[in-house]
């Protein structure tokens, strides 16, 4: 009996941390990271959607000896060659095997097929079209060009990633964080440098969560009180029809120029086209509620499981970190200063606040321009106006994904 009390200690995680803390310390300290960001998920509110699943992923996977994201793996019985026919069979490749035992792997692996498949962040750009209104785009067309100049963070630091000694692919998958668009991020990265997906989403998702601390002093930084100040015409309405046809047109013409890209597009053009067509509310509604927290809840704590104490705390994270601010603060600078050129070849005053929304972080990046706006004039209303650039952001990183892996994948 005391040896069957002794085994069971043996087999438990606290047994094993206390003796040989040097092979678990870097899980435990994940575990710390994990609790951090459910802190940060649940009290402080910064996108809790999605920081708590990916956090309890983290927890999960970094629990010593819990294996939930473990390979199945298969024992084999090789027969051994004990005849002249067992001989030239084996010379041939032919060997006599036997599957001896079979461990099925953690939930967790088989969950995480979603992402490595790329399942997961297409469904979640159908969700997201199926919650997304364009008619501000399509009543100002030239928002469009705010939402691709706020992607001039992810080509820049893609370059930095280079110089900093990441290989295309890594750069490639580190600067699409700058787009400020989690699925994207995660989608090129399952495509491209699968073994950094656990910084890239961790680092991706916390700085579109600090959207309201990290780009207002870069727009105060580079607008004057008086350009803060500007009040922009209302939009025009926009009929039934264009709202049908934008999907349809949008999800043709970039497919063509960039097959790459017609996943995400596809997808994300899909869910809008449930929403604006009027006869697949039942669909519409799906793709934006239940199938989209289903499938956020999986890729979130899939996403987290990968975020290992190995993986995590290394160099190349440090970096990541660094380097995704880097973009999103470009992306953020880029949008400001385009705006503020546009402005001046417009016949109708532009508000250069909105040009920060270009990132695809939909809808905060918008309301942080329209509380910028109102600090400067309280009867300044950019929201509507934002929301342009803003959805044109998701339609960007988007594209630029598909640049990235047409180019290097």
């Amino acid at each position: 009996m005391g040896e069957v009390v002794f085994n069971f200690i043996q087999s438990t995680g606290i047994y094993n941390v206390i003796t040989d803390f040097g092979m678990y310390y870097k899980q435990i300290i994940m575990i710390g990271v994990g609790c951090l960001l459910l802190y940060l998920a649940i009290n402080k509110g910064f996108e809790p959607l999605l920081l708590v699943p990916i956090a309890f992923g983290m927890i999960l996977t970094n629990l010593p000896l819990s294996d939930i994201m473990s390979h199945p793996q298969t024992l084999l019985n090789i027969h051994p060659i004990d005849s002249k026919e067992a001989a030239l069979q084996a010379q041939q490749g032919i060997w006599a095997v036997d599957i001896k035992n079979k461990f099925p792997g953690g939930l967790l692996h088989y969950l995480y097929q979603g992402d490595e498949l790329g399942i997961f962040p297409p469904l979640i750009f159908m969700g997201v079209g199926a919650m997304t209104d364009f008619a501000p785009l399509i009543a100002n067309p030239k928002s469009l060009l705010l939402g691709a100049a706020a992607q001039f963070g992810i080509f820049f630091t893609f370059i930095g990633a280079i110089l900093l000694g990441f290989d295309a692919q890594a750069a490639s998958s580190i600067g699409i964080i700058g787009g400020a668009d989690g699925p994207t991020s995660i989608y090129l990265a399952t495509k491209l440098k699968p073994e950094l997906l656990g910084p890239i989403a961790v680092a991706a998702y916390s700085y579109m969560a600090l959207v309201p601390i990290i780009q207002p002093p870069i727009m105060k930084a580079l607008t004057s009180e008086e350009e803060r100040n500007i009040v922009m015409d209302q939009l025009r309405p926009v009929s039934k029809k264009e709202k049908i046809i934008f999907p349809i047109m949008v999800t043709i013409i970039v497919s063509l120029i960039l097959p790459s890209a017609s996943t995400l597009i596809g997808m994300l053009m899909l869910g809008n086209l449930f929403k604006e067509c009027g006869v697949t509310d039942r669909l519409s509604k799906t793709a934006s509620n239940e199938l989209m927290n289903i499938v956020t809840i999986f890729l979130g704590i899939t996403v987290g499981a990968t975020a290992t104490g190995d993986a995590f705390l290394t160099l190349e994270t440090f970096k990541i970190f660094a380097l995704g601010v880097i973009a999103f603060s470009i992306g953020t600078a880029s949008g400001v200063i385009l705006a503020k050129i546009m402005n001046k070849f417009s016949k109708n005053p532009i508000n250069p606040l909105i040009g920060s929304a270009g990132v695809s972080a939909v809808p905060m990046a918008a309301r942080v321009s329209n509380k910028v706006g109102q600090q400067a004039n309280p009867g300044n209303f950019l929201l509507m106006h934002a929301m342009g650039p803003n959805v044109a952001g998701v339609i960007g990183s988007a594209v630029a994904a598909g640049v990235l892996l047409s180019l290097f994948g």
